[in-house]
């Protein structure tokens, strides 16, 4: 009764976004594929029953990501093993077949339960594991009716979706207790999920796995062809604003333009969250009068007849690609995260802060509350509420590069201080493996 009634529900709202679909699909391009794995659950066949299965989901890029350190252990643990990654969006597909060659690929099916129950009956998996958190009833209720083991790793559940779960305490209290593992970031998303009633003897907290996940030095490959491509001079500044979402760029852009009298020799990278607005983008640096260099194209484009006026600075750096943000914070002498003056509630400001960069983001950051509370208690990353507080700390920064070397140092070793999530997180897969072995003996008595 319940998937019929989600079904309805979901029929509904899918009926009330049609029209966004259509017009991003048009407009930029998204939601062009993988309708068919979505809607009919038509996910790679299971054909060895030899060797153990294994279904990860992961939202998005950032979720694809957190998984590389998870997936290497698996391995190891599993050598035989298949394993099956899936995502949601069209950006975190394509960059986990870049990153899991050797896994199968798939979009996760939407929580309709006919493409819920095929995708089940064609993975058949011995293991799920979610990761951050996705509460898709139909797909949780069904897994647990064939007695799948669900787990939640690098667990997180803030204040805003919190308040909105507790509304509807009953459904998730009975999706919780469907989990045999939920491993929290920090004790306050344990605490929340034991409020919503998961079972205490499930949820525990391992820590975040982002921590263990970011580059910790700044010579790698990619960072050396990024330098190259934009042609940056030895020991020139370089101010990345990434992660950005609109108007974030247009205040980067402000700020670089006041900051160019000082320091004329600047050079400014932006990477927005979502790459398919880099056409957008570089037309709006153009019309600011900056020639601009995009990585999509690889071509400069120099401010047109109507630009509002002419710079005389040099090429603004546009990273309008997935998966290169992680090595093009290693250019970086300051650094500042987006989605933090949006309604986004920040992004993942750990891997500027991991490379030993001087790092600030806006105010709106809840999504990584205990993360910005740890950095700022070691004064390893400031908060900046306005264009004018972004100038001054990327000036004070660039006016006193000892200071900001020693804030880097903080923030580094900081995260340096806080890896160990994954051999955490793995030692409670091999605790619940010992259980069910246990438990299964015991009935076999």
């Amino acid at each position: 009764m319940l998937a019929l009634v989600l079904n309805g529900v979901y029929v509904i709202l899918a009926l009330l976004a049609l029209p966004m679909v259509i017009w991003k699909r048009l407009r930029i391009g998204k939601y062009r594929n993988g309708w068919v794995q979505k809607l009919t659950g038509q996910l790679p066949l299971r054909t060895d029953f030899q060797h153990s299965a294994i279904w990860l989901h992961a939202v998005s890029v950032g979720e694809v990501l957190q998984l590389r350190q998870i997936v290497q252990r698996l391995q190891v643990d599993q050598p035989d093993a298949r394993i099956l990654i899936t995502t949601t969006t069209e950006t975190g597909y394509n960059i986990a077949r870049e990153t899991f060659s050797q896994c199968d690929i798939a979009f996760f099916p939407l929580d309709f339960s006919w493409s819920v129950q095929r995708a089940l009956d064609r993975v058949q998996p011995d293991l799920i594991i979610l990761v951050e958190l996705e509460l898709w009833p139909n797909f949780i209720l069904s897994a647990a009716a064939r007695h799948i083991p669900l787990t939640l790793i690098n667990g997180r559940l803030s204040e805003r979706s919190f308040r909105g779960y507790r509304r509807i305490r009953p459904l998730v209290q009975r999706l919780l207790r469907c989990f045999s593992l939920i491993a929290s970031q920090t004790e306050d998303d344990q605490k929340r999920f034991l409020e919503l009633g998961a079972d205490p003897q499930t949820a525990l907290v391992t820590g975040s796995i982002k921590f263990d996940g970011v580059l910790t030095t700044t010579n790698h490959p990619l960072t050396q062809e990024l330098s190259s491509w934009l042609g940056l001079d030895p020991g020139a500044s370089v101010f990345v604003a990434g992660s950005t979402q609109a108007p974030e760029e247009n205040y980067a852009l402000e700020v670089y333009r006041k900051l160019l009298v000082t320091f004329p020799s600047l050079r400014l990278i932006i990477v927005p969250r979502h790459p398919e607005r880099g056409r957008e983008l570089a037309e709006i640096i153009q019309r600011e009068g900056f020639p601009v260099q995009q990585r999509s194209s690889r071509e400069l484009h120099c401010p047109g007849a109507m630009a509002n006026h002419v710079s005389s600075g040099p090429a603004i750096g546009l990273l309008d690609t997935v998966g290169e943000l992680g090595a093009c914070w290693a250019l970086a002498d300051v650094a500042f995260v987006g989605g933090s003056f949006t309604s986004r509630g920040g992004q993942n400001m750990l891997e500027p802060a991991a490379l030993g960069v001087a790092v600030c983001f806006g105010p709106n950051t809840w999504n990584f509350k205990q993360i910005v509370e740890l950095l700022r208690a070691h004064q390893a990353a400031c908060t900046v509420h306005s264009t004018a507080e972004l100038e001054l700390f990327v000036r004070e920064m660039l006016e006193h590069p000892e200071a900001a070397g020693e804030m880097g140092a903080r923030a580094r070793k900081l995260v340096l201080s806080q890896q160990g999530a994954t051999d955490r997180t793995m030692n409670a897969f091999r605790d619940l493996y010992s259980r069910r072995e246990r438990a299964a003996m015991s009935r076999a008595a």
